[in-house]
């Protein structure tokens, strides 16, 4: 299904850096297994299909020793030659520590009409996707000028389930976009797969009652190539630009019926 040359990224490949610079949003959720170890082999999936890809990792802080976003930002102006020297791991996927910088465009998110990611284009308009990594009450205001749907990684058992819905009531709080869920499955045997399911059709359940929510899921083993790769396409088909964030509008809130989204959850 997934085999080279025709596949399903082929009509992905239209969409070229020149198109504008692609956003990916992932939520961090503390232990989700090895969430973080997957997420960088979808990023690597994504580079060799053509696609330079940074990571805004919300969950790394800068420091002097260590600078990342909120340095950037403080480069007047960004496109008078702003760099970051990222370490010998920056050759194959540059991850620039994010966690302050996020924060700051997230807290000012509502002072402005504009997106909060406007910001960011000239310093990134070089890669072909920027990813932002970080929890779910950070990105929600981030998103609210785009057409990014985000991804979240559920974890095992009601613990996942639970910590999952707090990530869909925080995005769905700022914006009106759907989210994808994703199962993780370390060993895909017949019983992991059918907790895995009873647990995504139970948060599922929960957001379409609570918060009047569209959620797609998925499910994904971890140690299958094709697993991996079909989550980077969905990611990259659920994608939005920063050249339309700069002209979208809010979208509609994804409750429909106020009376639908329950607050004290």
């Amino acid at each position: 299904m997934l085999d080279l040359g025709f596949h399903q990224a082929a009509g992905l490949h239209s969409f070229t850096p020149q198109s504008g610079v692609r956003v990916l949003a992932v939520a961090s959720q503390g232990n989700t297994g090895n969430g973080l170890e997957t997420l960088w082999q979808i990023c690597a999936s994504l580079q060799r299909l053509g696609y330079p890809v940074v990571v805004l990792d919300g969950t790394a802080q800068e420091t002097e020793e260590s600078p990342g976003l909120f340095h950037l930002m403080q480069q007047t102006p960004w496109d008078e030659g702003a760099h970051l020297n990222t370490g010998a791991a920056a050759s194959s996927l540059a991850v620039i520590p994010a966690a302050r910088g996020l924060q700051y465009l997230s807290r000012n998110a509502g002072r402005a009409h504009a997106s909060p990611l406007e910001g960011l284009l000239p310093c990134f308009r070089t890669y072909g996707l920027v990813v932002l990594h970080a929890p779910a009450a950070t990105l929600g205001p981030l998103l609210t000028h785009t057409a990014t749907i985000p991804l979240v990684v559920m974890g095992r058992g009601s613990a996942g389930v639970l910590t999952s819905y707090k990530s869909l009531k925080q995005i769905a709080l700022h914006t009106g976009l759907p989210c994808m869920v994703a199962a993780l499955l370390q060993g895909n045997t017949a019983s992991e797969r059918r907790r895995a399911q009873f647990g995504l059709q139970t948060l599922q359940s929960c957001a379409e009652r609570h918060l009047g929510a569209p959620v797609r899921t998925t499910t994904i083993a971890t140690q299958n190539p094709q697993d991996l790769q079909r989550l980077a396409l969905q990611l990259l088909e659920n994608a939005g630009t920063m050249d339309e964030a700069l002209t979208a509008p809010p979208p509609s809130n994804m409750t429909g019926t106020p009376a639908h989204f329950v607050r004290s959850h």
